[in-house]
């Protein structure tokens, strides 16, 4: 049960990224300001991650400090990210940056899994998951023709 729990609560965020997408994009358009959309979405996740950690009991610990540095380099990524797809989504279309950003995550995740980098459980890349990934990314593709 635990497995599905976990399936339900990453395909519910998976639903959120282009609604994200499209959401701060919008936000960017309006105000005038791509950057000053993402500085208020990332406003808002620190509040909101703030409340979890407060309403969950969670205390603070010291090991942040002694975790080493390479692994902050994951904000770097989510700023990417944000600031990315709040500039190129309305240009480029909400559907075409997130179908890209599949594509990426694939190639990435499956880069991830096979080598075990960054701690992840090894998962070698079987002609198997090969096959699953390539007709992942080909119904990406396929989403994008007219």
């Amino acid at each position: 049960m635990p497995n599905t729990s976990y399936a339900l609560t990453m395909l519910f965020a998976g639903i959120g990224i282009p609604i994200l997408a499209a959401l701060n994009a919008a936000l960017g358009g309006r105000i005038g300001s791509p950057v000053v959309a993402s500085i208020a979405l990332f406003a808002i996740a620190l509040l909101c991650t703030l409340a979890v950690f407060l309403i969950g009991g969670f205390k603070p610990t010291s090991s942040i400090l002694a975790a080493p540095k390479h692994l902050f380099f994951a904000g770097v990524l989510v700023a990417f990210y944000i600031l990315s797809i709040t500039f190129i989504a309305p240009k480029f279309g909400v559907g075409n940056a997130v179908f890209f950003v599949l594509l990426g995550q694939l190639i990435s995740a499956a880069t991830i899994d096979h080598f075990g980098l960054f701690g992840a459980q090894i998962s070698p890349l079987s002609m198997t998951r090969a096959g699953g990934i390539s007709l992942m990314a080909l119904g990406v593709y396929f989403t994008q023709q007219a």
